[in-house]
């Protein structure tokens, strides 16, 4: 197999998962809509270059973890027939992981932005 065809069957696999986790998971499309958000206020807002990093690092730390606590569900529902007492606790915690990961988001996210907005209410 050569290296282009390799490389394009490994996007077009993570272009599949991508669009699998949208159409499937709730919590994903929230995620996204939320980013699309962040993306859109980093736009319009006269951000300095790190604090717009700052917001996508942010913004990627939780789809990321999004999606792997969305593939970690379904490798735990594999065992479903035999359902270990760890299932529950392995999916709490990985909800955990993204709440936490969200929680830290929205303070970063309030923390680089609200002077801005402070700004713009005080030229209005």
């Amino acid at each position: 197999m050569n290296l282009t065809k390799g490389l394009g069957e490994s996007f077009s696999h993570a272009w599949r998962g991508l669009r699998l986790a949208f159409v499937s998971e709730r919590s994903f499309r929230i995620q996204v809509i939320a980013a699309t958000v962040v993306f859109f206020i980093a736009l319009v807002l006269p951000l300095k270059e790190h604090e717009r990093l700052i917001l996508l690092l942010a913004v990627a730390a939780v789809l990321v973890l999004e999606l792997l606590n969305s593939a970690v569900e379904r490798l735990v529902d594999l065992s479903k027939p035999r359902l270990h007492a760890f299932a529950k606790d392995i999916k709490d915690i990985m909800a955990a992981a993204v709440l936490v990961a969200s929680a830290f988001s929205l303070v970063i996210g309030l923390l680089v932005i609200w002077p801005y907005i402070g700004e713009l209410f005080r030229l209005v």
